[in-house]
């Protein structure tokens, strides 16, 4: 039953993560990942034994895929038209930017609207069985938009099972909710919610002192300018509280001095900007997952990524439904 305890991680969460997101032995099922990233998803379907090919425009993100996982990333625009290889799941979280509350949710009228694409990359392959991932601001000013989207991938012969989900109920240390839709013929069932709270002080205990930062602390314009946003949104700080999971990781509050952006209050009474294996282990990337590009670019990549931890659930509930198939 849904919301049944059914996992546990250890206090040592950096450990278990990079225990957990060891690649599996590789099954015979094969899985295309479209706008792969920095493979958030991919790391976590690996995780289960599933064979991953990634699909990503970005050049940095390719590198990172490259780097950590067995499957290989094709550096390709994804488009209504691209040719793309045959796989027996198809994933994938189109950008989000088009339907995030904090954009200007433009939708379908977006040029960054990737539905359009994964929609037509199922009706050439037609899997056995797909997963989109996507923020839940797709069911505000876009809804009517979602849903007949999913109706033309029911038209395809695929039941919808469509939940929107907490990622801090599985275990990752961040309140991050988002849509899961999964398209199945029968054979899908949601995967039980272990409902692990993990909190961010827990999360970043231990960081290994080989990836601390030159720290990088706010000034005091700074200090003043979040003061005021801060009074004028009555919204309480937003310094990381380490009793709790963090706020939403995005690529926005990740990668630039904003007055939203995610910090931490050291004993000095200063605050700093998160080193960037911080900002991974936030969002469920094991230490030993290395990432390309500049400190900015990285910094998008784990804010734009699906977090693995979340994504090895979702990978072992889809292996165990496609075993049986």
């Amino acid at each position: 039953m849904r919301g049944k305890i059914t996992t546990k991680l250890h206090t040592d969460y950096g450990s278990e993560i990079s225990s957990l997101l060891r690649p599996a032995k590789s099954s015979k099922y094969t899985a295309l990942d479209l706008f792969a990233g920095a493979g958030g998803l991919s790391l976590g379907l690996e995780a289960v034994g599933f064979q991953v090919t990634g699909i990503e425009q970005d050049e940095d993100c390719c590198n990172t895929y490259d780097s950590n996982l067995r499957g290989k990333c094709l550096r390709r625009v994804i488009t209504p038209h691209s040719g793309l290889p045959d796989a027996d799941i198809v994933v994938g979280g189109p950008p989000c930017q088009p339907f995030s509350v904090h954009g200007k949710q433009r939708g379908m009228q977006d040029n960054r609207n990737g539905m359009p694409s994964f929609i037509q990359a199922v009706k050439r392959i037609r899997p056995q069985m797909w997963m989109l991932e996507n923020v839940r601001g797709m069911l505000y000013r876009n809804k009517d938009y979602f849903t007949s989207s999913m109706k033309k991938l029911e038209k395809l012969g695929y039941q919808v099972d469509m939940s929107v989900e907490n990622c801090s109920d599985y275990g990752v240390p961040q309140n991050r909710e988002r849509i899961i839709a999964v398209g199945h013929h029968g054979e899908y069932s949601r995967p039980d919610t272990p409902r692990v709270k993990v909190t961010a002080g827990e999360a970043l205990k231990d960081i290994p002192r080989k990836h601390r930062e030159k720290p990088r602390y706010l000034t005091p314009a700074m200090d003043r300018y979040i003061a005021v946003y801060e009074a004028a949104s009555h919204c309480r700080p937003r310094d990381l509280i380490m009793n709790r999971p963090a706020r939403t990781l995005t690529c926005r509050n990740l990668g630039g001095y904003s007055s939203d952006m995610h910090r931490i209050r050291t004993r000095n009474g200063k605050r700093r900007v998160l080193y960037v294996r911080e900002a991974a282990r936030l969002q469920g990337f094991p230490d030993w997952f290395e990432f390309s590009g500049s400190r900015y670019d990285i910094m998008s990549q784990i804010g734009n990524a699906v977090p693995p931890i979340f994504a090895r659930i979702l990978g072992a509930r889809l292996m165990e439904c496609i075993s049986k198939i």
